[in-house]
């Protein structure tokens, strides 16, 4: 009897730890992985905010020694991985735990498959590349978020092709997350914003994604409703514990969602410009979001109607165009209530990028699943009416 492999579907998570308080089990997870030398990555902004500190602290009560590595920029970069990983080795470290957003995550990631491989980062670009398992990883996310906690991604800059490459693997899945809302206390409203978009771009577009499926649509519809509910409240008051915990768990399910279904043109198009011109991503996300949707939509009219209840938009009666509208309208509201307005113009894109842009946009991986093929042409123009 045969089957058609690609209707086959697979999920993969890491161990998961949710709630206030998680981060403080990380000694514990890491002695049970035999930890003696803990590679600790972060950021200098993670740092000043205070949780390098602490998770150095809660290892040195354990016993387990750390050593601390925050040459992490925002987005994460080859030699930052190759200086992380030589830190790594000559330090002799066992176990690697990584506190931060996106970016520490994703160079964390990119450390332990230099430090068992021995080869640069860039030779594992693209699916499946890895053949060495790589040290024990524990992730702390600090943002809510790019879920990098719970993905089979790791997006590295490489800044002599000015590209964001993606690594795709079952192997760059943690061994533990430890997702813990208390950690988001430090973000500002602008960075809460971002995140959160960011959160939101990752569930549409898995939910949307021709990789999608029964195990990734629960967790994609309800990160939606939870984002379109609490992101607003949350950032008109990001000291409120209950908001912060219910836009972490949007940004885990919504992790869930897209690292098993993959996404689609939003994150080509902003690895893109995060890769050309060094932009925050969570921002190229939002910028882009409207934009894509409405390219997207006729590829995908029900699921984008589900989007659209998901956003609390009563579609009963309601014609398509109606229903791409009113979607249209919530998403652009959203934005502009949590601060999102920019254009890509006022970040420093310009019409003569846009050729580079879409070039690049097309090799990335994330554009094989988007419902819509796509063309140069068509990138292109998206990315004008995002200017």
């Amino acid at each position: 009897m045969s089957h058609d492999i690609s209707s086959l579907r697979k999920f993969v998570s890491p161990e998961i730890v949710f709630g206030a308080g998680s981060r403080k089990s990380v000694a514990n997870f890491a002695s049970n992985f035999g930890a003696r030398h803990v590679f600790l990555v972060s950021d200098p902004g993670v740092a000043a905010a205070g949780w390098v500190d602490e998770i150095v602290t809660l290892l040195t009560d354990a016993g387990i020694r750390s050593t601390v590595y925050t040459g992490v920029s925002p987005n994460p970069k080859v030699d930052e991985v190759m200086t992380g990983a030589e830190l790594y080795k000559s330090n002799e470290c066992d176990v690697i735990v990584a506190i931060g957003g996106g970016s520490p995550m994703d160079c964390a990631k990119g450390i332990g498959i230099v430090a068992t491989h021995g080869r640069s980062i860039l030779e594992f670009e693209g699916v499946d590349t890895i053949t060495n398992p790589s040290p024990p990883l524990i992730l702390i996310p600090t943002t809510a978020g790019t879920s990098a906690d719970v993905s089979q991604f790791a997006i590295i800059s490489d800044p002599n092709r000015r590209f964001k490459f993606s690594i795709i693997s079952k192997a760059v899945v943690p061994d533990v997350s430890l997702i813990d809302p208390e950690v988001t206390e430090t973000m500002d409203a602008y960075l809460t914003a971002c995140t959160g978009v960011d959160a939101l771009v990752h569930a549409i577009e898995a939910y949307v994604s021709t990789g999608s499926g029964p195990l990734t649509d629960t967790h994609a519809l309800e990160a939606i409703r939870l984002i379109n509910r609490n992101l607003e409240p949350l950032v008109d008051n990001t000291a409120d514990p209950y908001l912060r915990e219910q836009i972490m768990l949007a940004s885990m399910q919504a992790g869930l969602a897209f690292s098993n279904a993959i996404l689609g043109a939003v994150h080509a198009m902003s690895h893109s410009l995060g890769g050309f011109l060094d932009l925050p991503h969570g921002l190229c996300n939002a910028l882009l979001l409207e934009h894509v949707v409405a390219y997207n939509f006729q590829s995908a009219e029900d699921r984008f109607r589900r989007v659209a209840e998901a956003m609390d938009i009563d579609t009963r009666g309601m014609a398509k165009p109606e229903i791409k509208k009113r979607l249209m309208n919530r998403i652009v509201e959203l934005k502009r209530r949590v601060g999102l307005e920019a254009r890509l113009a006022q970040l420093g894109v310009s019409v003569s990028d846009i050729p580079h842009l879409s070039g690049f946009a097309l090799q990335d991986p994330c554009i094989l699943t988007n419902p819509r093929k796509s063309s140069l042409r068509d990138v292109q123009v998206v990315y004008e009416e995002a200017l």
